[in-house]
Parts: C-alpha cells; sequence; structure tokens
C-alpha cells in the first residue's frame, strides 16, 4: 500500500553534458511503497533521470533529498538503492546462487544481524533462498546464469538487487530484451514482487503498456523535461497535451473551438462535452480515444465518412475511416467493410478537451 510519506524529492533539477542540456527544472517527488514510472521516448532523459537516482551521475544543479537529506553527492554504495539495468550484468564465473548472495558477502557479519561467520553464512542462505522463491527461481541454486533463459537471467538479477532490502530498487527497462508473452507475465509479477515487499520501485520504459499496466503514478517526458504526473487512468482520460495524449494510448487529435462552457466545435459540428473554464471561442485540441468513438448509421451520425482500411486486432477490429478533412481512427467490435459509409458519435464524456501547445 502506497504511503503519504514522501521518500525522495527531486527540487528543480537540471543536467548537461557540455553545452547540452537532457534535464530541464524537473521537480518529482515520489512516496514509500509506490510505483513510479518514468515514461518517454528514447533519448528524452529519463534514463539520466534515473542514474541520478542511483548515484551514476551528479545534477548540474538542484537537489535530491532522500528521507529529507540532500543525496546528489552521495556515491551509489552509500544510497540504500540499487539498480537493475536491462544489461543484467550477472557474473558468469558464478552460479546463480553465489550471483544473488555477491552483495551479502561483502559486508560484516554485524551488517546482517549475525555474531559470527556461520551465523553470517545461515543468514546469507535464508535470504538467497526468500529470493529465488520470490522469483520463483527453487531449484536454480547451482545452474550456471549462462544456461538460462533471458527471463531467467532477469529474475536472477531482480533477486540480487533485492536481497540486499533496499528502499529503494531503480528498474532501467529491465524486460526490453524478453519476448511480448514473456513480458507481459513479468509485467503481473513485477507489480506482484512490490507489493509483496512493501518497497518503492522507480522504473524506466518507453513502453505505454507497461507504464499503464504496473505503475501508481506515471511521469511523462520528453525533450529533459516532464510533461504530466498522475495515476495512469487520470493521465489516459486527462492528458494534458497533444504529446502525451498521442504517446499514452492511440488518439484522434482535432483542432477545434471551444464555444463555452460544455460546448466545442470541431470539423464545422458542434459537440456537447464536459469541459468547463476555457475562453469563448478558445482555440483548443480535441482528443478523441478510437475506443469512444460509436459508429451508428449515416442518418443519425454526428459526423459522416468512408472506411478506408479494416485490421483485426484480436480483441476489436481498427478501422481508419475518412472524414473529409482528416481521417478518424476507430476501434469496434463491429467490422464494418472498407468503402462503406457511416455515421460517427461521440458522447459528451468522451471528448477531451485540451489548450492549445505554446
Amino acid at each position: 500500500m502506497v504511503q503519504d510519506t514522501r521518500l525522495i524529492e527531486i527540487k528543480d533539477v537540471c543536467k548537461s553534458f557540455g553545452d547540452t542540456e537532457v534535464l530541464h527544472h524537473i521537480n518529482l517527488y515520489i512516496r514509500k511503497c509506490e510505483f513510479v514510472t518514468l515514461l518517454g521516448p528514447s533519448g528524452c532523459g529519463k534514463t539520466t533521470l534515473l542514474r541520478l537516482l542511483g548515484g551514476f551521475e551528479t545534477p548540474t544543479s538542484g537537489q535530491i533529498l532522500f528521507d529529507g537529506a540532500d543525496v546528489a553527492q552521495v556515491p551509489p554504495y552509500k544510497r540504500r538503492i540499487n539498480t537493475v539495468f536491462q544489461k543484467y550484468a550477472l557474473f558468469s564465473h558464478l552460479n546463480v546462487y553465489d550471483n544473488i548472495a555477491f552483495g551479502l558477502n561483502l559486508k560484516n557479519p554485524e551488517a546482517l544481524g549475525a555474531k559470527s561467520r556461520s551465523e553470517k553464512k545461515e543468514e546469507i542462505r535464508r535470504r538467497v533462498e526468500r529470493m529465488l522463491k520470490l522469483v520463483k527461481m527453487e531449484g536454480f541454486e547451482k545452474r550456471s546464469v549462462d544456461s538460462l533463459s533471458g527471463g531467467q537471467q532477469q529474475r536472477i538479477a531482480i533477486a540480487r538487487a533485492l536481497v540486499n532490502e533496499p528502499e529503494v530498487l531503480l528498474l532501467d527497462e529491465p524486460l526490453g530484451a524478453l519476448d511480448l508473452k514473456l513480458r507481459k507475465e513479468m509485467q503481473v509479477e513485477l507489480k506482484s514482487m512490490q507489493q509483496q515487499l512493501g518497497i518503492t520501485f522507480v522504473y524506466v520504459t518507453h513502453d505505454q503498456e507497461e507504464a499503464l499496466t504496473m505503475s501508481d503514478n506515471v511521469a511523462v517526458m520528453n525533450h529533459g523535461r516532464i510533461l504530466q504526473i498522475g495515476e495512469p487512468k487520470k493521465i489516459y482520460d486527462e492528458p494534458k497535451s497533444a504529446f502525451v495524449a498521442d504517446f499514452i494510448g492511440e488518439s484522434n487529435i482535432i483542432p477545434g473551438v471551444m464555444l463555452e462552457d460544455d460546448l466545442v466545435e470541431m470539423l464545422g459540428v458542434k459537440f456537447p462535452c464536459v469541459d468547463e473554464g476555457f475562453g469563448e471561442n478558445e482555440p483548443v485540441d480535441v482528443v478523441v480515444r478510437p475506443e469512444d468513438v460509436m459508429i451508428v448509421g449515416t442518418d443519425v451520425g454526428m459526423l459522416t465518412g468512408t472506411v478506408e482500411s479494416v485490421i483485426f486486432k484480436g480483441v476489436h477490429y481498427e478501422m481508419m475511416i475518412d472524414i473529409g478533412p482528416m481521417r478518424w481512427k476507430v476501434h469496434s467490435t463491429t467490422m464494418q467493410p472498407a468503402g462503406s459509409r457511416v455515421g460517427l458519435t461521440v458522447v459528451p464524456y468522451n471528448i477531451h478537451i485540451m489548450r492549445k501547445e505554446a
């Protein structure tokens, strides 16, 4: 369960490499036991931000607070944080057990609550066995890591990071090398692990589905900036910009004019909506998700168009519909053949209004 206590606070952090600024005035807080995802396209700065949290980079300016103390200059080994990278960096000369136990073996017995070397050895065994059970790899202790599949290696890398009982686990696209089916399975398992252990996960990905599936909160990034932070459903239903709307799921983004509260005009048609607080006749962008467009008869549709293409996606059909000034993407469980004329309508609460980006 996510706690209200702020564990990490990132305050006005900037990071430059030479003359290139890769992070621009980042502000973000992360609570205890929270699963936070940094989501964005390649090169947006999300991995750099993760490396700052882990201590592998230092900020050019700003503060990184951990339990209220600034750790911007604290080296990685002194932080209560562990990291799992996309390239798992397992030790090929060690078996599974010794890979997981590696960090524990470097510690003094006292650090593990042991009074002697024999007690330390027993404590390490207990912790490694617990981690193997958690990642569902019991019985693999003596196996060479090179004999494991990619998914199994990933589990061992996670176990090795968790066995040190960090307060925060950083994960840099750890599922990127896995096939689609295994990736989906691991999404569920990672979230389950995080909930069982009750620690904070900070996860980096460019995969929108991963972010929506696992996260308590998502920070959408682009060009070194955080564009929106919030719960997955909130970001999906109420994106603040065209970039966020387009990056989180699929969208039809239509230029429009907010005539007054609860009434927008797009494509020459007036649509009731549920958005307020805009100026009269203010230019806006309108977001309509493909699954929220209803196909109806041409005599009752608010818009009419011609079906250009149909693709079967398994759980729905994806249709591109030409409505004259533009093409709309529509998802429906009912297929309309290419070339047919259809009517389209959208109910007010499925229309989302955004202010024009500067």
